[in-house]
């Protein structure tokens, strides 16, 4: 959302736009919107973030928005290179940036949620190997730990990771992301780190003041069997293991809560996976709302501890599905705090259209739809929708 970025993922993005936009037919080329962003996705432009939606900048009317949709919260990241853009220096400009973000947020009275890692890194920091080596950790932790003592009271959520094994998984294991590596060894020794600074990083935070509420964002997916045979019961609930707790209980007794990161469900035949796909996100998501109810359950049965949504949307430029995909996800979480699950809140993936990492901007998840070249929001009717919804709920429970 910020633009104006230097950092691994700026640096990767200008060497490989080109190569991107060749292989997007490839990838792409069965989504059943694929005539639609086809020359957006084929053109190297859409592949630089550049000032992406500028949010940097506009950050005092996006949070105004959130206000007019009679939302409450907004989940935001301090980019660790801009506080931090060299190993000996500190960019207190860059500090003083959010603790206006923090500012802007207190006067709407809109509780903030900060997110201290979400996939981008220094370039100094990825160039000594990044979190491949147990060694490197200590610095991320410093970051966090000096950030946290620069802003002080104005945050009580904070994210120290979004989504480890997503990043792990992309980065070093199908080589997707940067720094494009094929390994499994290297794949698990970065999520072993990302525990570690994950739980170094909680430590130093509580240490601070224990009014600070600490976890990561964890992606999870409900994973089911789609038939009673052994080995699709065996499949999925080994699936569902590496997936969500393989990671979790390594961090679960240093975080305060579990953020859940939720797009989408997972049914398994024998030991594959083999989705209803009734409906489709732009992006080729199988679209199972419901299903979080599920998610939430499981979750609360096995950990006891209080769950944040801390992501859950769909890529829908046309706005067909996200009214119906919304209302789901409300009953869901209803049927979930009817049978006793701890939720604390819920934060929608996105306000606003935004970059969206190796598939750049043409993938559209906002509640407001972003003209990139005038940075113009104009809100869909989803989210006109969900702002109604909110306003009457408040209005019940006075």
């Amino acid at each position: 959302m910020e633009g104006g970025l230097h950092n691994q993922w700026s640096v990767w993005e200008l060497e490989n736009a080109k190569s991107l936009a060749a292989q997007a037919s490839y990838h792409y080329n069965d989504l059943t919107n694929w005539s639609h962003v086809m020359n957006a996705a084929k053109s190297p432009a859409n592949y630089v973030s550049g000032k992406a939606t500028n949010h940097y900048q506009l950050y005092e009317q996006d949070i105004e928005l959130v206000k007019k949709l009679n939302m409450n919260t907004f989940r935001f990241s301090v980019e660790w290179s801009r506080v931090q853009p060299q190993i000996d220096a500190w960019n207190s400009e860059a500090v003083d940036h959010y603790k206006d973000v923090l500012k802007a947020c207190e006067r709407r009275g809109v509780e903030p949620v900060m997110t201290l890692f979400h996939f981008s890194l220094p370039v100094w920091f990825a160039e000594m190997g990044g979190f491949e080596h147990r060694r490197n950790v200590r610095y991320f932790v410093q970051f966090c730990e000096r950030i946290l003592q620069e802003i002080g009271p104005s945050v009580r959520y904070v994210i120290t990771i979004n989504e480890p094994e997503v990043y792990a998984n992309q980065s070093y294991s199908r080589g997707e992301w940067p720094p494009q590596v094929q390994s499994t060894t290297r794949f698990l020794r970065v999520l072993n780190n990302l525990a570690r600074a994950h739980n170094q990083a909680a430590d130093k935070i509580h240490a601070l003041s224990r009014k600070y509420k600490v976890s990561i964002a964890k992606n999870s997916s409900y994973v089911y069997p789609g038939d009673n045979a052994w080995l699709s019961v065996r499949a999925a609930g080994l699936i569902q293991y590496l997936k969500d707790d393989y990671f979790l209980k390594k961090i679960v007794k240093r975080s305060d809560f579990i953020g859940v990161n939720y797009y989408f469900s997972e049914r398994v035949y024998g030991y594959r996976i083999h989705n209803p796909d009734l409906r489709l996100s732009d992006v080729g998501w199988d679209l199972e709302p419901a299903d979080l109810e599920y998610a939430l359950e499981r979750l609360h049965e096995k950990y006891h501890m209080p769950i944040l949504i801390t992501e859950n949307g769909l890529a829908d430029e046309g706005d067909t599905n996200r009214e119906w995909w919304l209302m789901q996800t409300v009953l869901a979480m209803q049927k979930a705090l009817d049978k006793g699950v701890n939720l604390l809140g819920y934060i929608h993936w996105s306000l606003m259209d935004n970059f969206e990492w190796d598939k750049g901007f043409w993938p559209r998840y906002g509640l407001f739809a972003v003209d990139y070249k005038t940075q113009q929001r104009t809100p869909r009717k989803s989210a006109v929708r969900l702002a109604s919804l909110l306003k009457r709920i408040r209005e019940e429970s006075r």
